[in-house]
């Protein structure tokens, strides 16, 4: 995950990353972008009690960059393991058996899943085989995202996630779609699709 003066929200929400009962171990990166208020110090304390909690940060703004998926790719190269999850910090997990879910419903032939909260709090997961499956859901979710994508009715069908898990070796690839700049006409393209893809 990448964070941003985000202090708060990550003493509140990251134990529930950091608490995780999964028995393969795992680790969480995240990535601070040169954050002004107490992220650094949030940080620095949850390293000294969880040791399988990396950071590392983005170093002052460019405005030639595109922050979001320069700090992603940032954390992509320092992960270790097989899968990764896109997450973000206000989306956090509402049980310690969040990622092992996840885990039992990926399968050999899934390169992607994508994850939402229902208004029950269940965890609703989708899988797709690759990029091409999943790209209109990355391109419009991802599009301009500060705090995640807005609307909580007809979740599914806006093409609504809070997670995005893939193999490590498509990362960089899936990475591609994070904020591109899209038309109105291709955007409302993408709507539709989405919309009619998951409504059939």
């Amino acid at each position: 995950m990448t964070v941003y003066d985000n202090g708060k929200d990550l003493e509140e929400n990251l134990p529930a990353y950091l608490t995780q009962q999964y028995e393969p171990g795992y680790e969480v990166i995240v990535v601070d972008e040169s954050s002004t208020d107490d992220t650094d110090d949030v940080l620095k304390l949850m390293k000294q009690q969880y040791p399988h909690l990396y950071t590392t940060f983005l170093p002052k703004p460019d405005i030639h960059l595109v922050r979001k998926r320069l700090a992603l790719t940032i954390g992509v190269k320092a992960a270790k393991n097989e899968w990764i999850i896109f997450t973000d910090i206000k989306a956090f997990p509402q049980d310690n058996t969040w990622l092992q879910t996840i885990a039992d419903n990926l399968s050999g032939a899934s390169d992607i899943m994508l994850a939402r909260y229902n208004k029950k709090g269940e965890l609703v997961m989708y899988t797709f085989g690759g990029i091409e499956e999943v790209s209109n859901y990355v391109v419009k979710g991802e599009r301009q995202r500060a705090d995640g994508h807005k609307g909580t009715r007809l979740r599914k069908l806006r093409g609504k996630y809070d997670f995005i898990a893939v193999r490590t070796d498509h990362a960089h690839e899936l990475l591609k779609l994070f904020e591109q700049h899209v038309g109105m006409g291709r955007l409302l393209g993408i709507r539709l699709s989405i919309f009619f893809h998951n409504l059939f």
